[in-house]
Order: C-alpha cells, then structure tokens, then sequence
C-alpha cells in the first residue's frame, strides 16, 4: 500500500471494535477521505492529536487500492480551534459546516477550493462573534464550488431574465418566472434582496463577504431558502442545523419570560 500524506479536517468519527476508530477526513490533496485508527480509544497518546471533530490536522496513511477505508498511523494537530470550543453556539455552526462538507462532497474527490473556505471560515468563526453569517456564506459558497447551487441568473425553465416578482422553485432548483410557474406550484416569492445577496456571496471571497450587511429580513430568507434547498436536495434534514434551531428557539423563549 502507498504511503500518502494529507493536510485534514476531521469531520466526524465512530468507534470501530473496542480499541479503535474510523474518522472522516476533509483534505486538501485528495478530498474527502475515511480512515482506520487503530488503538486510538485504547492509547490517548498514540495520535498526537486529540482527534476532534473539526480539528486541522497532518495525517499519514497507507493508502488501499481496493477500497476507500484507509489505515493512518499518524495524525498530528495543526490548530484544535478552542476559540470555538469554548462557546456552544459557535460549536453548532462548525458542526454544520462538517455535516454538510461529508454530505455534499463525494468520497476522494479533491478541491482546494473547498478545503480553504472550511479551513478559513473555521478560523474566522474562532475569532468572530457572527459566527451564524460565517456559515451563511460558507452554505453559498459550498454550494458554488461543489455545482451544486440553485440556478439564479435567470428562469430555471425557460432561461429567460426575470423582469418582474421572483419565485423559487425547490423541486426544480431554482428561480422560476411568472409564465413558467405552473411548472411548479409550490414555488415561493423571494426578495430581490436575497437573490442578489446570494449572487454577491458566490462571486466574492470570504473577506469582502464578511463585509456585507445583510438585514434581518433578507437574513431569515436567506436561512429559510438554503436549510429548505439542502434538506430537499439532500433528501433528509441535517442533525446539527435541527439542534442549532432548537437551542435558538428556547433561548428567545427564556428571553421572552
């Protein structure tokens, strides 16, 4: 077996038998990747990485030829982010972000692109307080460099410029026009506003994002829009996303008391 090298993101892990685990990797040189750490839960000092969900890490592995799980004998920290394990609330958005990178991206698949939006939102999230912005615009940003965004420049049917009231069509994945909404009856109306927020997002790096103001209206939608595409387009809800609305809900009825 090949003897690889990887600059990683874990993005979550299980235990395998009694000793050991199976983590899921996000890496620069070859996408997402899974390994076999064996006697990882049996020997804390093995690994010198304590082996957290969205760390960055230096792995090595030996790399099969039949089959994706792969057996890695080092793996060594480059940055454990405790700047955002310190707050509950930062935590819940690093967790989506994870859950999303192994929903969307396919097994060995490499994008470096990728891989420095998560490691560059991971950091600002460590230091920013809108760490709820820093995943709307990874959301949007995943979705572009994957190929996996909602068409926007024009209907999803007919190609043509929407001059007039927008509707978007989940089943259909995009915008769709007034002539061509029986196509889908479901479509809901969006703001401009939203729309040209998303277009804005997709076409700028991180850093001029994280400049845009987006007003709490437009920020709803725009959290309604992309939870309501992914979950669609996924087929099923995203666990972290349930649990990060939960935590919200019951603190704006604690607050309302």
């Amino acid at each position: 077996m090949p003897i690889h090298k990887a600059e990683c993101i874990i993005l979550n892990k299980y235990n395998f038998r009694e000793t050991s685990l199976i983590i899921n990797f996000y890496s620069r040189e070859f996408g997402k990747i899974s390994g076999l750490l064996k006697g990882a839960r049996a020997d804390s000092q093995k690994f010198a990485s304590p082996l957290e969900t969205f760390s960055h890490n230096d792995i090595v592995f030996y790399k099969k030829t039949s089959g994706s799980l792969h057996l890695v004998s080092q793996c060594d920290l480059k940055d454990n982010f405790n700047g955002i394990r310190t707050h509950i609330p930062k935590v819940g958005q690093a967790s989506i972000m994870m859950e999303l990178l192994d929903s969307i991206m396919p097994q060995e698949d490499k994008n470096e692109e990728i891989f420095e939006l998560a490691l560059s939102c991971l950091k600002e999230i460590a230091l920013n307080n809108n760490s709820e912005k820093i995943t709307t615009i990874f959301k949007i940003k995943l979705l572009s460099l994957s190929g996996f965004k909602p068409h926007l420049d024009s209907c999803v049917i007919c190609q043509n410029k929407i001059m007039d009231v927008s509707r978007f069509s989940l089943s259909l994945g995009g915008l769709v026009c007034n002539r061509c909404t029986v196509k889908d009856p479901s479509s809901r109306s969006i703001f401009r506003g939203t729309i040209a927020s998303i277009l804005h997002i997709e076409r700028n790096d991180l850093k001029n994002n994280l400049n845009l103001g987006l007003n709490p209206q437009i920020k709803k939608e725009l959290d309604l829009i992309l939870n309501s595409f992914l979950n669609f387009h996924l087929g099923k809800d995203l666990k972290s996303q349930k649990i990060v609305n939960r935590i919200s809900e019951q603190s704006v009825a604690l607050s309302n008391i």
